[in-house]
């Protein structure tokens, strides 16, 4: 049988992170633009896929354990994410249905057609009844592991 080392894992992890980056942008090129949640969860892969790159280069269990962190973050952001969409919870006031309405625009912002408002409680797109943020929270599930793994690989 053979052995995963830990570069083919970082490399797996870190390469799972800017492929959900890719995806995201993606979707937002061919027209699902992210609300403000899903920018939220772009970020902890970004980090995950510098980390990965420290990591692939110097090695070392402690990064490969932050790459897990990172991971673990977003998968967070994802069920957080998910359960507003299935109303399990409440979202953030700015984002969701619960907001202040129109009383807490501007005469500017009323007037304006650039703004797109996109709310963190509607599914945009879904597949096998998941939405993106849904997908987010299993895929990094997975990362979460990957990284796991490489941290308690030798060197």
């Amino acid at each position: 049988m053979t052995r995963i080392s830990r570069k083919t894992l970082i490399l797996m992890a870190a390469g799972g992170s800017a492929a959900l980056l890719l995806g995201a942008f993606f979707f937002q090129m061919i027209g699902f633009p992210p609300c403000a949640m899903c920018l939220w969860q772009r970020w902890p892969h970004a980090v995950a896929v510098l980390l990965g790159l420290v990591a692939y280069r110097f090695g070392g269990a402690a990064i490969c354990y932050l790459g897990a962190l990172a991971a673990a973050t977003t998968g967070g952001l994802g069920l957080y994410h998910t359960g507003v969409e299935r109303d399990w919870w409440e979202g953030p006031t700015s984002c969701t249905g619960s907001g202040g309405g129109l009383g807490d625009l501007s005469g500017a912002d009323l007037l304006s057609t650039d703004v797109t408002v996109v709310m963190c409680d509607q599914v945009s797109w879904q597949f096998m009844s998941l939405s993106m943020a849904s997908w987010n929270f299993v895929a990094s599930v997975v990362l979460v592991a990957l990284w796991i793994m490489a941290a308690r690989k030798p060197a």
